[in-house]
């Protein structure tokens, strides 16, 4: 094949112009690559190398490498300098040229691999066998009592267990933990603990109770006959444990009850409605209705069996309340801790009084202004902001379903266009920090947004004496973070041992759901560049472990996580059955793709495997 030495040469020039930029950017960056802990050093000078890079629009010159049959440097980003002279080494090759060039001036392709992979087994420990990416799951409550389910995790593939310090306390949390050794130990596999900071997360204010009443509704067929009558458990007293089908009724009163027994009670709305008892237990009767039926709190049942005094139904929690928006409503934002209400309406349906919920953070009262775009529940609810003052805004709905969407409280509230100024480190998170330090491995830091918030971080570090000791996983959900992504991980260097989770949730709610696909490979290749493992979290496999049936959509996605170096489960009723799914999924693909390159192994028929 004859090829155009000048094609060759241009393209040799063009490397030659990049390479220039990079030992410029090194030069100006040397300050900050020289701060990082040794066994990060090489990292940070290609993390800067790959940041200088990605100032130079590639393509044209990619195109050209193409056309030569050579790399195009797509998945150079782990090794940017070693990449750039070995294809000037080749090119010159073609013009019969035999500069010598020192190939390994720059990180080789070896060795950022090997870097990666130990950086990777330093923060989240052993991966499995036949598995290159680990598996995090988060911990449920549940886990601090259930040692068997915290066994059967271990024992189906989970490398990494994440507790969320949002949640539960350090009794619950050190339960959780000791559980977790406890399997480690039986089963002989190291699990690396990992806890998230809380984080300034602003939500939603508490809201109005509602009633104290619980609704119960046989199942009818099309045609409205009964199918089942509904089922009503009387028990002791209601807990956050307790199904919703549960009422409470004394002891005294309910153990006297027998099979057959039938009573009286007038609902809510004073319709009577008649229970028939159809089990008794030591600690519970069964009941069944076959009307809808609305009980609360001081309903009388009065027994048809005249031996039998009248008794009330006990103390019922109330129900959760919510505001319905819908597109063009108003909302109001209120700094001062007050409960929310649902909009007040009259009989042609004109506003009387505008709905209106408290926020958790006082501080974005005094950042926000007209225009900022608004998000509430991870995104489910947009708005703008019409109209502030210093102790409210107003929002205008601009998204939602079309029957309305139900807005709860502490829900997750998204400002993405506002510089709230708000640190991510707070009292609580130096509190909690105190506990991580002494029982985990790895402490997740939410909401960080820039390299002060990291230098906040190590400075705690300092004060309690685990800085290289704690490793550090930094949580990016904010616009702002991603922006700042190159800074944090040079900050972050100073310390062993650091990794990225890509939070999509709030990431996708912050940047744009339209934005979210290429932010997340943005992200991936910059950590790519600088060694850095990633954590591919927020809704993996969401259905199989809520609902014990996986969608389609997310077999996909689950595929997808084999870019990273660790994917995230959140915690569900079928955690278990999406943990082996998981571990099979990530087992068979990765004979086809090893991080960002496809491997071809031999074709086989599926009918085969």
């Amino acid at each position: 094949m004859r090829v155009k030495q000048d094609k060759v040469t241009l393209v040799i020039q063009q490397i030659d112009e990049i390479l220039a930029i990079l030992n410029e950017q090194e030069k100006n960056n040397e300050h900050l690559i020289n701060a990082t802990c040794e066994s990060y050093r090489k990292s940070a000078r290609n993390l800067v190398h790959y940041c200088a890079l990605r100032t130079v629009d590639l393509r044209a010159t990619q195109k050209r490498l193409k056309n030569l049959g050579m790399s195009r440097l797509a998945n150079s980003g782990s090794h940017v300098k070693a990449s750039l002279l070995l294809t000037r080494q080749i090119l010159e090759s073609l013009t019969g040229q035999n500069t010598e060039v020192e190939v390994k001036s720059g990180l080789s392709i070896k060795n950022s691999k090997k870097l990666l992979t130990h950086h990777t087994k330093e923060l989240l420990g052993y991966r499995s066998k036949d598995r290159r990416v680990r598996i995090m799951v988060t911990q449920p409550t549940e886990a601090a009592n259930n040692y068997s389910m915290v066994f059967d995790m271990v024992k189906n593939g989970m490398n990494c267990a994440r507790i969320n310090c949002a949640h539960d306390d350090t009794e619950v949390w050190l339960k959780i933990i000791n559980n977790l050794n406890k399997a480690s130990e039986a089963l002989g596999r190291k699990i690396t603990i990992t806890m998230d900071l809380a984080g300034p997360k602003i939500r939603t204010g508490a809201i109005v109770p509602g009633p104290k009443v619980r609704k119960f509704s046989p199942e009818r067929d099309d045609s409205g006959n009964v199918v089942s009558p509904a089922l009503i458990v009387m028990v002791d007293k209601i807990t956050e444990e307790s199904e919703p089908n549960m009422i409470p009724v004394e002891s005294s009163w309910r153990n006297q009850l027998s099979v057959g027994d039938r009573m009286h009670v007038n609902d809510s709305r004073g319709k009577e409605r008649i229970l028939k008892v159809i089990k008794t237990l030591e600690d519970q009767v069964w009941v069944n209705c076959y009307d809808t039926s609305y009980l609360g709190t001081g309903a009388e049942l009065v027994s048809e069996r005249v031996d039998l005094e009248r008794v009330k139904i006990g103390d019922l929690s109330s129900i959760e309340q919510s505001i319905l928006l819908r597109v063009n409503d108003h909302i109001t934002v209120c700094k001062e801790d007050i409960l929310g209400k649902p909009a007040l309406f009259d009989e042609d349906g004109n506003v009387l009084e505008q709905a209106y919920i408290s926020c958790t953070e006082v501080k974005v009262f005094d950042r926000v202004k007209e225009g900022d775009a608004i998000l509430f529940d991870d995104g489910k609810i947009e708005g703008v902001i019409v109209a502030c003052n210093p102790t409210s805004f107003d929002v205008r709905i601009t998204r939602a379903k079309v029957q309305g969407a139900r807005l709860k409280a502490e829900k997750g509230i998204n400002l993405p266009t506002a510089d709230l100024g708000i640190s991510g480190l707070t009292e609580k998170d130096k509190t909690d920090l105190q506990f991580i330090a002494q029982h985990a491995d790895v402490v997740n830091f939410s909401f960080v947004n820039s390299k002060e918030d990291v230098e906040e971080l190590l400075q705690e570090f300092e004060k309690l004496g685990v800085k290289d000791k704690l490793s550090i996983i930094l949580k990016i959900e904010t616009r702002k973070a991603f922006d700042n992504l190159e800074e944090i991980l040079l900050t972050a260097m100073k310390t062993h041992f650091i990794g990225v989770m890509i939070a999509r949730g709030d990431l996708a709610v912050e940047t744009g759901w339209n934005n979210i696909g290429w932010v997340q490979k943005e992200i991936l290749a910059l950590c790519d560049a600088a060694h850095v493992p990633v954590v591919w979290a927020t809704q993996v496999l969401e259905n199989l472990a809520k609902k014990g049936l996986p969608s389609r959509s997310e077999i996909t996605d689950a595929t997808t996580s084999l870019k990273a170096e660790c994917v995230m489960l959140n915690k569900g009723a079928y955690i278990n059955d999406a943990i082996k799914l998981l571990d099979t999924i990530l087992r068979d693909m990765e004979s086809h793709e090893e991080k960002n390159e496809a491997m071809l192994p031999k074709k086989t028929r599926l009918l085969d495997t």
